[in-house]
């Protein structure tokens, strides 16, 4: 059974405060992470730590960005200029200074994660923006943000042998806002990781290819 059709249960949307703690979770963590592992893979991915975790950042800001415009377009994203550092590294438009070290790049992190938390408890819930799996709104971009901070983690976590396990009930909101297809019945932190083609989920086979839906639900 999947969510789409599991009536039997109401799951509250996701919101700013989600976006919130997923982002304080992940800088605890990111804390106390070993300063010589920046370099290392990220589970994976073919990206180090340090570079996903820049990523991540951009993420978070480039969702708040897309709702910043009074008139916020539809069919293209907020132009904001993209480039690699590598050729097989993530694309992104702000850096952290090398310089400032790990707790600059956490430092950098938090702060576009509050830029995403205040964007989507100020925007109204009628506006819409572009996203590329399609035009989204305030919660939908809340739950892209939740989404890439708790999966990224477990990325960042896996590189650093550091343990990672986000609250039951973030998962189980994300899930419903942008997997309403994923199965039900098995732990929602395990399903999220299935259902973005990192884990096996007993009795489903895993995943190759793998999208989101945060178009508005209503």
């Amino acid at each position: 059974m999947s969510r789409s059709v599991d009536s039997g249960s109401v799951v509250s949307p996701v919101t700013a405060d989600d976006v919130d703690l997923a982002v304080r979770l992940a800088v605890g963590v990111l804390r106390d992470a070993p300063p010589n592992g920046w370099d290392g893979k990220a589970g994976s991915l073919e990206w180090d730590c340090w570079e996903t975790v820049e990523h991540l950042a951009n993420d978070l800001l480039y969702y708040a960005v897309q709702l910043g415009p009074q008139s916020p377009p539809l069919d293209t994203h907020v132009p904001f200029a993209l480039s690699r550092k590598r050729p097989d590294g993530p694309p992104v438009f702000v850096h952290a200074e090398r310089d400032a070290g790990p707790a600059g790049l956490v430092q950098v992190l938090e702060a576009c994660g509050a830029l995403l938390v205040a964007m989507v408890r100020t925007t109204p819930a009628r506006v819409r923006a572009h996203h590329a799996a399609g035009v989204s709104d305030p919660e939908g971009f809340a739950a892209l943000g939740l989404q890439e901070t708790l999966v990224h983690m477990h990325d960042v976590a896996e590189g650093f042998g550091l343990a990672w396990s986000p609250p039951s009930a973030l998962c189980s909101r994300l899930l419903a806002r942008l997997f309403p297809e994923a199965p039900v019945g098995a732990d929602p932190w395990l399903t999220l990781l299935w259902a973005t083609g990192r884990a096996e989920l007993p009795g489903h086979p895993r995943l190759t290819a793998w999208r989101s839906d945060s178009t508005p639900r209503s």
